[in-house]
């Protein structure tokens, strides 16, 4: 080679290495690198094959090569036998396969010269040019090209570095903003670095309002029941070591004026030298463990008492017969027997309530649906009702040719029993009680109705709820708010509803429907 030309050569080759050196993305960085080779190489074609050590040797980047030559060249490469020391073993057998391949495929005319791509003393992998002339390289060039190979191999190795810490961050990204929880990414100085859509969507505000404010804005504590605060817990030295972690719970504040009960968990990043370089503080709204165990304590309140009065009237009935000192009339001892009787029932309806909603939590709620007449059955339960109360006169209106619908037959019963009872419970000063049908194109509607107080507007939405009660109606009669829940969810179990109709003063009217 002319002195000139290889200036030109080593002007163009440092200017192509500094390029390269640039671009971090790998696809365009391969691409650049296998181009600029085949130029300086005068070739025809060229590959870049990557390593693995979990595929093996791939290829990465392509250049005027026809798609046939690939069913050839990926069973070559698949073969390569691995090698702790690739430098050596592995990529003279690239080197070679791809060598005997050209010649192969086209018939002597091709040959080929293959750089090896060697990063901090790792095997990245080869650049292939395809050439149609054999020449010998000088010390110059080879040292000329080596060097540029050299800055290839750092270029790529560097590429990948970045790819991958791209993947591990949109893999993060796509982790926080899938988690449930909400999480803050803090910098030292508690500034809010990361946040994700569960927090911001938790709290009420936007992540451009939380993004860069100060963490004691945000976190704004209403009153804590648990634990320091992150401050309290920095003016003691937390973190003392690099696994500290520190947990408080309490109510917030929130935008909306509702406190948002959470459990806030911090835990340090730390680097090695015992740096702080983050704070990562995971917030869970607790509303529902506050909730469970509020339940919790009203069905420990509710049933204890249930169970307590019945069975006080049974001990007591019972140890009144039983008294040696008095001779009973028979009056007496019926109407005696009478209460045991209904205080025994009493206990078998709650245990029965609670095995149902045992069963409800459970998901095993049982629906053996068959024929029925919900005529039929209205006009069954009502007869038994009638003897209960000499106050109320039942008023059924339901259509003779009222449709067969299909639907469990026991269940159906314990709806219309529970709503009915509730109706002659809460009209004391008796009235009447409706009990209508409708028909509808693709279901039927059952309406119980009496002409007590009424529900409130602010217990509605809440009657169905397991054990609740409202103020009236802990007042007016005895229960463990487990009927129009466990009607709920029967009903909803045939794909109906219930419901309210709002009649406040003017009697309680409650419905419910079921698919024809």
């Amino acid at each position: 080679m002319l002195p000139d030309f290889r200036v030109r050569q080593r002007d163009y080759l440092l200017e192509i290495s500094r390029a390269i050196t640039q671009e971090l993305d790998l696809e365009k960085l391969l691409g650049r690198i296998l181009i600029v080779t085949a130029e300086m190489l005068a070739g025809q074609a060229g590959l870049i094959l990557l390593r693995s050590s979990q595929k093996g040797w791939t290829v990465a980047a392509s250049h005027g090569i026809a798609p046939e030559f690939f069913k050839y060249l990926d069973p070559l490469l698949a073969a390569i036998p691995y090698h702790e020391d690739p430098a050596r073993f592995e990529i003279p057998e690239v080197n070679r396969r791809l060598l005997k391949l050209a010649r192969v495929t086209s018939l002597g005319l091709l040959t080929g010269v293959g750089l090896p791509l060697i990063a901090h003393d790792k095997v990245i992998g080869v650049i292939f040019i395809f050439r149609s002339y054999v020449s010998h390289f000088s010390a110059n060039d080879i040292a000329l090209l080596q060097n540029f190979a050299n800055q290839a191999a750092i270029a790529v190795h560097n590429a990948q570095l970045y790819t991958q810490i791209s993947r591990e961050k949109q893999r993060l990204d796509a982790i926080l903003d899938s988690a449930a929880d909400g999480i803050l990414i803090l910098n030292p100085d508690h500034v809010i670095d990361r946040c994700n859509p569960a927090f911001a969507k938790m709290i009420g505000l936007k992540l451009n309002q939380i993004l860069g404010q100060k963490h004691e804005r945000i976190i704004n504590w209403l009153h804590k029941t648990e634990g320091i605060t992150l401050e309290q817990a920095e003016a003691g030295g937390w973190p003392l070591t690099p696994n500290a972690t520190l947990y408080v719970e309490g109510d917030l504040n929130r935008e909306n004026g509702i406190p948002l009960p959470v459990g806030i968990t911090y835990a340090p990043l730390v680097n090695p030298d015992g740096v702080l370089l983050n704070i990562i503080a995971t917030v869970r709204d607790i509303t529902h463990f506050r909730e469970a165990e509020e339940l919790k304590s009203t069905f420990i309140s509710v049933i204890s008492h249930e169970l307590k009065t019945p069975v006080a009237l049974i001990k007591g009935y019972v140890g009144t017969l039983r008294r040696d000192d008095a001779s009973w009339d028979r009056s007496v001892i019926q109407d005696s027997l009478q209460v045991i009787e209904e205080e025994a029932d009493r206990l078998t309806e709650l245990i029965d309530n609670l095995l149902d909603a045992s069963r409800l939590q459970a998901g095993a709620l049982s629906i053996n649906p068959t024929d029925v007449s919900i005529k039929e059955i209205v006009e069954k339960v009502s007869e038994k009702f009638k003897t209960q109360t000499t106050k109320h006169q039942f008023i059924i209106d339901i259509p003779d040719n009222f449709p067969i619908v299909m639907a469990d037959e026991t269940r159906i019963i314990q709806v219309i029993s529970n709503l009915i009872s509730n109706a002659i419970k809460y009209s004391k000063d008796g009235g009447e009680i409706h009990i209508t049908g409708h028909v509808r194109p693709e279901q039927v509607i059952i309406c119980v109705s009496d002409q007590g107080p009424g529900i409130s507007p602010g217990d509605i939405p809440h009657i169905f709820d397991r054990f609740y009660r409202s103020s009236d109606a802990t007042r007016m009669s005895k229960g463990a708010g487990l009927g129009l829940y466990l009607a709920r969810a029967v009903i909803e179990a045939h794909g109906g509803r219930i419901w309210v109709d709002p009649k406040p003063g003017d009697g309680a009217r409650i419905c419910f429907s079921l698919p024809r």
